[in-house]
């Protein structure tokens, strides 16, 4: 990840919006990342969505001694993230504006990147890096890094569909005559999701686009918050409602423009993000909302045309929504959960017509799986099941790689290469483990067989530092660690995937067991949101402690 390289002083010609409603405890910091950001900013404008937090006052007093801040304070809440941003819109004087959120911050040297990409460019909108930073934890995670890997000049967005995947208004910067030019602005009122429909309506203009690999946006994800965010606040099925709405607003916004790729790549990216996020969360809800959950789907997907579901029918997103289409009522949601994970697994049983076709299921028969036969090795679900058996000072990792419809052994798998990597750091716990594969075909649910391997886990390897320190997170000793496989086969070719986490008796327990150094840990197997198998580990007294504060504050209801 590049950090921004700091130009010499430009001339003050930037505008950055910050919006925030009830959220005192950060709008100040948000603020003064703003007005650190240097020269090139001629002017800060804080729009409050009529808080009742004292967020408005902070930011008045902050404002007496930053001539360049202009707060502006809106009589009636809007509810949404919009109407604020184009209130602070109609306040900008700049050539151009940028837009931050009041709980998120501008890294050093921001707005001279994206300045000195868009000025040598001549491009109406510059683009960078933005990192998803999880707190309190501080893991960062790119968003769309991809996009972001190199500096590039895009003459039309229409040269790379693949824009329509980065959807946040916040990691750009815009010519302000160019939004004003194209009437340009945000939906007003409650409207989650605002950013689909804005960044819809940019594209739909056929801006000329700079990319950068810097970083200029640090999106804050604060999971524990008393109020969460609108991404992260999917409780109510009314959040899909919203995220349907205004991805069927983005894709009609570029078909009406005669955008017609942009507009077939924006529903692909709801296939493939959207449609397997929620598809992950499913079995989480009541039967109430799943129900209202497909219905909803349905009806959304029941618009798309052949043309939609024709290239590559059986990538996860797509099977998916064909299996939702062809289902009146929910089905299959373990299934589903596992093939919507990434990398994607299809769990057995796998089924097939009387002629020998692959297919979802025989209740099923239409939705076909006969593109699989002929898909690369490395893009296939495959699916690995996961049976830790913990013991005092070590566990037996049991791995069964499942056969698809005879590809598997086509490419004749040799071995797994095993990983654990700590999730708060992307760190491995040691070098990977290579365990040979054995063929069984004898008591295999799918009828056409599995290749076994098993491996010593030795818990030594979660011990790590008792306290925190530059690789670890700050405040715990707790770490989470994701299995990480990969499946080697006969010609060199291989395939990452992630294992499905069994569930039975004695198998997911917390459980204290002793390390290398005689010292104490507490070690849990879980299986995530998606099914994979994970593995809490919290070493030594402390770490013991913070996880079981932690379980008796949820048992008490503590904040």
């Amino acid at each position: 990840m590049n950090r921004p390289r700091i130009a010499p002083a430009p001339q003050a010609v930037v505008a950055v919006v910050v919006i925030g409603y009830n959220d005192a405890a950060h709008v100040t910091t948000a603020v003064r990342s703003a007005l650190a950001q240097g020269p090139a900013v001629r002017e800060v404008i804080a729009v409050d969505d009529c808080s009742t937090d004292g967020s408005a006052e902070l930011l008045t007093r902050l404002a007496t001694t930053e001539p360049l801040l202009t707060v502006v304070e809106r009589r009636v809440n809007s509810g949404g993230c919009g109407s604020p941003r184009n209130t602070g819109l109609d306040r900008v004087t700049s050539p151009y504006v940028m837009f931050l959120d009041s709980d998120d911050v501008l890294p050093p040297g921001a707005v001279d990147t994206l300045l000195a990409a868009a000025t040598r460019a001549d491009a109406a909108v510059a683009g960078g890096l933005c990192v998803r930073r999880e707190l309190p934890g501080g893991r960062e995670v790119p968003w769309q890094g991809p996009l972001y890997s190199a500096h590039a000049v895009i003459e039309h967005p229409a040269q790379r569909p693949r824009l329509v995947h980065d959807t946040l208004c916040v990691n750009k910067l815009y010519r302000t005559d160019f939004l004003r030019e194209h009437g340009i602005r945000f939906p007003e009122g409650r409207f989650p999701y605002e950013d689909f429909v804005f960044t819809a309506r940019v594209l739909a203009a056929g801006p000329r686009i700079a990319l950068v690999p810097d970083l200029v946006y640090v999106w804050h994800v604060r999971r524990s918050a008393d109020r969460l965010s609108i991404s992260l606040d999917r409780a109510d099925v009314s959040n899909w409602r919203a995220r349907t709405e205004a991805s069927r607003q983005a894709y009609e916004i570029l078909l009406g423009a005669g955008r017609k790729e942009l507009a077939r790549a924006a529903r692909a990216k709801f296939l493939d993000h959207e449609l397997r996020m929620y598809a992950r969360e499913l079995g989480l809800h009541d039967p109430q909302y799943q129900r209202a959950w497909w219905a909803h789907t349905r009806a959304h997907l029941a618009a798309y045309d052949a043309s939609d579901w024709t290239q590559n029918p059986t990538a996860p997103g797509r099977l998916i929504g064909r299996v939702v289409l062809a289902s009146p009522e929910p089905r299959d949601l373990p299934r589903l959960r596992d093939l919507a994970s990434r990398p994607a697994r299809l769990l057995p049983p796998y089924a097939r017509t009387a002629d020998g076709t692959p297919v979802w299921s025989p209740t099923l028969p239409q939705v076909t799986l006969e593109p699989l036969l002929t898909r690369p090795v490395h893009l296939l679900p495959l699916a690995v099941h996961a049976e830790l058996r913990p013991r005092a000072r070590a566990a037996r990792l049991r791995l069964c790689l499942h056969e698809l419809y005879g590809r598997v052994a086509q490419a004749a798998p040799e071995a797994l290469e095993v990983e654990w990597r700590c999730r708060e750091t992307g760190q491995p716990a040691g070098p990977p483990t290579t365990v040979g594969l054995t063929y069984s075909a004898e008591g295999v649910r799918s009828a056409e067989g599995m290749w076994s391997a098993e491996v010593t886990v030795d818990w030594s390897l979660f011990e790590g530092p008792q306290e925190p320190g530059p690789s670890t997170p700050s405040g715990t000793a707790a770490r989470t660690w994701d299995l990480r496989l990969r499946v080697l086969f006969r010609d060199g070719a291989s395939r990452e995937v992630t294992a499905h986490a069994l569930t039975g008796a004695g198998l997911l327990h917390r459980r204290a067991v002793l390390g290398a150094r005689h010292t104490l840990l507490l070690v849990q197997p879980y299986a995530t949101h998606s099914g994979a198998l994970s593995l809490r580990a919290a070493p030594g007294l402390r770490g013991v402690a913070s996880v079981l504060g932690v379980r008796l504050r949820r048992l008490l209801h503590c904040p």
